[in-house]
């Protein structure tokens, strides 16, 4: 998949200090994540329900 055009977006909470943070880009059906200290790094490439499903899982405590 071709990462070079999307558009990375960044929790709008996050430090200005570079701090830990990961940043998401969108496509139908997919979320691509990355580490926005490391821009050039790997990416996981999830499906988007998978996506919801961890945040909802983490910010229950689970």
């Amino acid at each position: 998949m071709d990462l070079s055009n999307v558009t990375w977006r960044k929790a709008s909470r996050s430090a200005s200090n570079g701090g830990n943070c990961v940043e998401l880009a969108g496509f139908p059906g997919t979320v691509a994540v990355r580490d926005s200290k490391d821009p050039d790094g790997p990416v996981l490439l999830l499906p988007r329900v998978a996506l919801r499903e961890a945040v909802q899982a983490a910010s229950d405590g689970r």
